[in-house]
């Protein structure tokens, strides 16, 4: 059977300061450009119309932009799709999303009838159109963060069912790390926040929950085993222990994604940016996060078992000497 980094003894954990100040760097640096400039919300979240068009010869877009000027469509966002004959239109500031709200196929209506009237009937094709309402975006924008809140509450409620609160309140700090991070990423990248993206968010923080869970649970059988060693080193193994199910987990899915990334097409294209990204910090949250909140949280409110206690806040120094004195003997 073909098996990699089978016995491995990598010491992980001790790196996490490193870690911690690289990943709080990346996310001051995106939220911090939140400051700057908003979100790139799509539609769905803002209101408006969104088409999707096809020429049959590539059009100037001055020419497009000019045509829905002239139509009282002001500040529409074009944006080349693909070949340079397919194009996208968005339609979101104020005045149009208000009118929106008064039939889901209004402005896209006229946005179709002048570019025809423009460039000839024949010669524009609508791929796609979507409208959505001022109030359908903000009930859409409310439904997306609770299904993030309640994501957050459930996880917390089930791993302290199956574990204990230390190992829950753990796992959902690193969770709440992807989250920072994969917005951080959405808003660097100037990635578009719609339905999908939320999607794929959601599926990431499952993802990252489940690398965590898998961690933990080899923490808690080793544990049981009664091994004089301190909790340092017994996440440390843990880590290790999974590591070749992690490597190959992680190499498989990000080739997946990395083929939607390079293959599917610009509509799916954020959701498998998100995906890609999301098993690059779900699996650094794991070993990185998860891992060095579980040893604080047990140094400050450790188990009331004297011997599980006393080991677990054994330092890297002390365990050293032990082990040279046990060599030694």
């Amino acid at each position: 059977m073909f098996r990699i980094l089978h016995d491995t003894n990598y010491d992980f954990i001790r790196w996490w300061k490193v870690m911690a100040g690289i990943t709080i760097a990346f996310i001051v640096l995106g939220l911090g450009s939140l400051a700057i400039k908003a979100p790139n919300w799509s539609i769905e979240f803002t209101g408006g119309t969104l088409m999707q068009l096809n020429f049959t010869q590539p059009p100037d877009v001055g020419e497009i932009r000019s045509t829905l000027d002239a139509a009282g469509i002001h500040g529409a966002e074009i944006q080349q799709f693909g070949t340079p004959r397919d194009f996208t239109v968005r339609a979101q500031n104020a005045e149009q999303v208000a009118a929106q709200s008064k039939g889901a196929a209004t402005i896209a209506n006229t946005i179709e009838s002048v570019l025809k009237k423009k460039f000839g009937e024949n010669a524009v094709r609508v791929v796609r159109k979507e409208g959505v309402g001022p109030r359908v975006g903000q009930e859409l924008k409310r439904g997306a963060i609770i299904a993030i809140l309640l994501s957050f509450l459930i996880t917390l409620v089930y791993l302290s069912i199956r574990f204990e609160w230390r190992f829950a309140l753990a796992a959902v700090i690193a969770t709440s790390h992807d989250v920072f991070t994969t917005v951080a990423f959405l808003k660097l990248m100037h990635l578009e926040i719609s339905l999908t993206v939320v999607a794929g968010l959601l599926t990431v923080l499952g993802y990252s929950l489940n690398d965590t869970i898998i961690i933990f649970d080899r923490v808690r059988e080793d544990l049981r085993k009664g091994r004089k060693e301190s909790l340092y080193d017994t996440l440390n193994r843990s880590i290790n222990e999974t590591l070749p199910r992690s490597v190959m987990t992680h190499v498989t899915t990000f080739a997946a994604t990395l083929a939607l990334l390079l293959f599917a097409g610009e509509v799916i294209r954020p959701f498998a940016w998100v995906m890609s990204f999301g098993i690059v910090t779900g699996t650094f949250s794991s070993m990185y996060v998860a891992a060095p909140i579980l040893l604080w949280i047990e140094r400050k409110w450790p188990r009331k078992t004297g011997t599980r206690t006393s080991s677990s806040t054994a330092t890297p120094t002390s365990r050293t000497r032990r082990s040279t004195a046990t060599a030694t003997r």
